[in-house]
């Protein structure tokens, strides 16, 4: 999507740290270690299981600085800075929320480059964007637009990246609702709980996308320009890409959907448009049938 130029961006609750990354130790090669963290934690939520222990773990010692972004005050900014764009689709997904969600409180927003800490663990580049529920932070290195299109394949553009950031929300939401606590994360399958949280979290982005038209800033702007059918069809297509059974024929040739974590290509875009359409109360992943889901 295309924001108006005229519309007031917030940076002041978005940072962009620089992290130098440290040693990765642990069982396994380097290689092996990024391959499972990406693999596993691709728009995941906690990362203490992979980043924290066990026989292939990693250790990121890294120190950071903070950049700052108040060039990103308005919607022309967005629309030709990376950066600026996570800002303003940030503001327009807690001004959306915020109507939507009792008590609704915003979510932090790190742009890192590098490395990062987190209540959750220390991450790398190599881990993808993820929600952090510890510090109730999105996590996003920007470079991984770059890696969508040129390792999985996706087509890019605006919307994508901004389904990136509203899929992340998503999780806060989950979060807030108490729908995070109350699912059994440690199944896999593609009815499981961590499929169906993945899943909300999609719908809830589908949500935001059929509302942004509609958000306004401060001064009564709207954030956003009408949504093209070209846009969602790349952020259809990035759903699709970071579907299981995508990444599964990729990485290994074989589709396994007893170990999938996130849900097939077809459930993440069935689900996104299912919020896009029908808001977020259509949005309760958690209780539909397995046959439905």
């Amino acid at each position: 999507m295309t924001f108006n130029e005229n519309a007031r961006l917030d940076p002041s609750r978005v940072r962009r740290t620089s992290g130098r990354r440290g040693a990765v130790v642990g069982g396994g090669s380097v290689l092996g270690v990024i391959a499972i963290v990406v693999l596993s934690q691709l728009f995941g939520v906690d990362l203490s299981g992979l980043l924290g222990g066990g026989a292939t773990s990693t250790e990121v010692s890294s120190t950071s600085t903070s950049e700052s972004l108040e060039h990103c005050t308005t919607g022309s900014s967005a629309n030709e800075d990376v950066d600026c764009r996570m800002v303003g689709a940030y503001n327009s997904l807690n001004t959306y929320w915020a109507g939507q969600v009792d008590g609704y409180r915003d979510p932090g927003l790190n742009l890192f480059t590098q490395s990062v800490s987190t209540r959750c663990g220390n991450a790398t580049s190599a881990t993808g964007p993820f929600y952090c529920p510890g510090d109730e932070t999105i996590y996003i290195d920007t470079d991984f637009f770059d890696v969508l299109q040129s390792q999985f394949g996706a087509t890019g553009g605006e919307l994508s990246q901004m389904y990136i950031i509203a899929h992340e929300a998503g999780h806060h939401i989950s979060t807030l609702t108490g729908a995070m606590s109350q699912a059994d994360r440690s199944g896999t399958g593609p009815a499981s709980d961590s499929v169906r949280i993945e899943l909300q979290a999609d719908c809830y982005a589908g949500a935001w996308v059929g509302s942004a038209t509609t958000i306004k800033d401060s001064n009564g702007v709207t954030f956003l320009e009408p949504v093209t059918k070209a846009q969602i069809a790349d952020a259809l297509d990035a759903a699709a890409t970071v579907g299981d059974d995508r990444i599964q024929q990729q990485g290994t040739g074989q589709i396994n959907p007893d170990a999938w974590t996130h849900g097939s290509s077809e459930q993440r875009q069935r689900w996104f448009t299912t919020g896009m359409t029908s808001g977020p109360q259509s949005c309760d992943t958690l209780t539909v049938p397995a046959g439905q889901l």
